[in-house]
């Protein structure tokens, strides 16, 4: 079997794992968690990062220094993983749900502003597969309403949007190092603070409440109880191996864009033929080739698509259930038909296997078996796909 994703060791994990241990500090913010925090600040310009256990930990964080209340409401896409919305629902907040783009499958910053209510807190857009939302125009409808914005960059660690790094732009930006993504500690995330008047509270929240980061510094001879939190702390194992990864930060990308590239490459008279549909890059943005997706003709084609691949060897799965759809969407009262652009897209998406480890011999399986299934469609053989060009073009990526 081809999965659809494996993790890869860069070469230093296992050496740097047990060099952690001989610093006799393995909790959080020893040795590597400040390596791979500092890493980030400088590499991305960001005023601070700090890791956290999981995206879904940084997201929570955000909705906590934003001081999220019950009743709030948060704009964000629902073509989204469900840590998107859950961090705000812990605290109270309901998801409103936005419709995406039809080019990058993104948030559409079009729509926004229809949403906006008075209780309306925040933003969150969501750069899908690491390709950049429209930052300029989120921001500007930020302002003028007065609302946060909180990056959900998960898939878009090292992806740029007009030469920024994504995760810097808004008030807050979250990071992913889940084994599935770029650069890996097997579980863990980062928050970004874009804002300082945020950076304090976030140490203090990260730490169960105290100003222990202000000890450990020398600042204070004591620490203690001072505002809520909770223990946002992943440990300096973990962050050893998310370090190996960042020592090799470019090295991953060029692998991945090289895949992304091949797969881009070989399937494209496909799309000439309008049979399936590739991913769209704006001018924009520079992604990270964190996925490649194929969009086909409709949901029974994809599905037949995804169980032939499987029983070929190869691990191609689709993405989100949307979350307005889900059971959970339909208790703040979304249904069915609400969001058009979402549900047709993600009824037709399929992602094919994508690691900085794979070898050509499996690129090229993958490649020859799509081809094979595209040669020979069996279902309806007049319906095609066109391309939207209207907000976008074809792109490479990054240093290509």
């Amino acid at each position: 079997m081809i999965p659809f994703n494996r993790q890869v060791l860069m070469g230093n994990e296992l050496e740097y794992i047990q060099d952690a241990y001989s610093q006799g500090k393995v909790s959080g913010d020893g040795k590597y968690t400040k390596l791979c925090s500092e890493f980030m600040e400088r590499t991305f310009s960001a005023k601070k990062v700090l890791l956290t256990p999981s995206c879904t930990h940084a997201l929570e964080l955000a909705a906590l220094l934003i001081d999220i209340q019950p009743g709030d409401e948060v704009i964000m896409p629902s073509y989204t993983f469900v840590s998107t919305a859950n961090a705000f629902v812990l605290r109270g907040a309901r998801p409103v749900f936005c419709d995406i783009r039809p080019d990058t499958l993104n948030i559409d910053e079009e729509k926004i502003e229809a949403l906006i209510t008075e209780r309306t807190k925040a933003i969150v857009p969501v750069h899908y597969g690491g390709v950049a939302c429209d930052m300029d125009r989120i921001i500007e409808i930020a302002k003028a309403h007065d609302l946060y914005v909180i990056e959900d960059a998960a898939q878009a660690v090292n992806a740029r949007y007009k030469g920024r790094y994504l995760g810097t732009i808004g008030h807050f930006g979250c990071y992913s190092f889940h084994e599935t993504k770029n650069y890996s500690m097997g579980e863990g995330g980062a928050i970004v603070i874009n804002d300082e008047r945020f950076i304090e509270r976030a140490e203090i929240i990260r730490e169960k409440g105290t100003n222990r980061s202000k000890f450990f510094r020398g600042e204070i001879d004591k620490y203690s109880w001072v505002d809520i939190g909770s223990s946002y702390l992943p440990s300096d194992i973990s962050a050893a191996v998310l370090w190996a990864q960042l020592e090799k930060l470019d090295e991953i990308q060029e692998k991945r864009l090289s895949i992304w590239n091949a797969y881009y490459a070989a399937l494209k008279p496909y799309e000439e033929a309008k049979t399936i549909r590739l991913p769209i890059v704006p001018d924009y943005a520079e992604h990270n080739a964190h996925l490649f997706y194929v969009l086909f003709t409709d949901e029974q084609t994809r599905d037949k698509a995804m169980e032939d691949l499987k029983k070929q060897g190869i691990h191609a799965v689709f993405h989100y259930i949307p979350l307005h759809s889900a059971p959970m969407g339909q208790r703040y009262g979304y249904s069915e038909g609400d969001l058009p652009v979402t549900e047709d897209l993600s009824g037709r998406l399929l992602r094919l296997p994508m690691y900085a480890g794979m070898r050509d011999d499996e690129l090229q399986f993958t490649v020859s078996r799509v081809g094979d299934l595209l040669k020979n469609p069996s279902d309806n053989p007049n319906k095609s796909l066109t391309r939207d060009h209207h907000r976008g073009r074809i792109s490479k990526g990054l240093r290509d």
